[in-house]
Parts: C-alpha cells; structure tokens; sequence
C-alpha cells in the first residue's frame, strides 16, 4: 500500500508556473509511485533486468546502472546476477536520489553509489550497462558518443539494457500511441490537470529519440546483435550485444 506521503501528486493542483521537470526532493520522494503509474510495463523491465543480469554478467567484471535514479535496477542486479566477484556502480546526478539508494539495507550487496554525470563516468571491464530511461534525458547530440564510450567499454559478450520512450516514425500510429498513453495514464489515477502539467513541465527535458534513430544509434556504436525485448505503446527496451 503506497503511503499518501508517498503517492505521486507533484503536479495535483493548478501551477501559475509550471517550471521545468527536475528530479529534486520532492520528485524522489513520490518516484516509485511515478514511474509505475507512468511508464507501461515498468515493474516488467525490471524483472528482465534481473534476467539479463543472470545470464550475462561475468566473473570479475563491472556491472554499471547509469541514471540509477532510486537504484532498482542496480538491487535487481544484485540479487539476479550468479558471478563471482563482480561489482556495481549505480550512478545518477540527482544528490536526494543517491541519498535514498544510500539509505536501503542490503544484505551481502556491494552497491557503490555515485553522484555524478553519467557523462563523467568511465566504463571499463563492464559486462552489463544499464540505460533505462536515462538516455532520453541527455542533450540529443551528446547520446550517441556515450553509447559509443559503454560499447567500448563492454567486455566481448557484454550487454546494454536501453530502455526509452520514443516516437514512433509514421506519424499516424504515433499519435495513435500517444493517444493510448494518455488514456492508460488515466486508468493508473492521473487526472487531466496531472498529465498535462507535467508534460508541460517535461517539455525540453525529455526529448525521445525516433524508434528508427534509437536503432541506428547503436548500430553506429558497434553492436552486432540488437534486439527489442519489450514495447509498448511509445515505450521500447533493447538487448544489445557486444560481439
């Protein structure tokens, strides 16, 4: 049962100013709440996480959660993967997010919990990267030299997890996405007033790729196998594998 401290209601009442989205205090608080009712098949791309993790991380390598947020991803890691001695660093530029991922007790988890860009961050010895929902947020001409720097970075066999919203290339069936996003947004107790709010306020901060360019973006970075393991509506996931 979600508390109502911690029910999602950032965007609940009429804003004289609807500022840009930022994932501050206020926004961590409520964000498992936000994420579950906002993106379709959210607790499901976690569980494949924990899936891939199984299969693909290796002995004595990095595992990597980039825009970790609250660091669902990087636990699921921890408690799918079976290698020996392998480590994970979960890391995100929001200070209130990290600080609640430092605040979760895990038995037997070796999580290193940074604060930082993403953009500082170097990828090395890495069998598994995880992207999800993160690329979105970076400036549109800055994401195809990070996939670049996590496909170099990866160990032959390596995976990264790229999970995103996109715009669908014809144009009708992306309006008829759109569409069916909004009502299911409705169906998780969204009101009108939230959803158009903080689409307001997520204007210019969330800019989706093509699904067409997000496929591109990773094969100019080198990776041989690419699958899309999850879509729905405008939200999509990829498997992709360094050769």
């Amino acid at each position: 049962m979600i508390k109502t401290e911690d029910r999602d209601q950032v965007f609940s009442k009429p804003l004289s100013d609807v500022k840009a989205f930022e994932f501050d205090e206020a926004v961590t608080r409520v964000f498992h709440d936000m994420i579950s009712r906002s993106v379709p098949g959210y607790e499901l791309l976690l569980h494949l996480i924990g899936l891939y993790a199984n299969i693909f991380v290796q002995d004595n390598s990095r595992v990597y959660d980039l825009g970790c947020s609250l660091g669902e991803g990087a636990v699921m890691v921890s408690s799918q993967a079976t290698a020996d001695s392998y480590s994970i660093i979960a890391v995100d530029n929001s200070a209130s997010m990290i600080d609640k991922c430092q605040q979760l007790e895990l038995s037997g988890s070796s999580i290193e919990w940074l604060c930082d860009d993403i953009q500082n961050i170097e990828i090395e010895n890495s069998s598994m990267v995880i992207l999800n929902l993160t690329l979105q947020f970076l400036d549109q001409n800055e994401r195809q030299e990070i996939l670049n720097r996590i496909h170099r970075g990866l160990n032959a066999g390596g995976v990264l997890v790229l999970s995103e919203k996109v715009v669908i290339d014809i144009e009708q069936d992306n309006q008829r996405m759109i569409q069916l996003y909004q009502a299911f947004k409705k169906t998780q107790g969204y009101s009108d007033l939230e959803i158009s709010q903080k689409r307001t306020a997520l204007e210019n901060v969330l800019v989706p790729d093509f699904e067409s360019q997000l496929t591109k973006r990773l094969q100019t970075a080198g990776f041989s196998e690419i699958y899309q393991c999850f879509k729905c509506f405008n939200f999509v996931s990829y498997l992709a594998i360094k050769a």
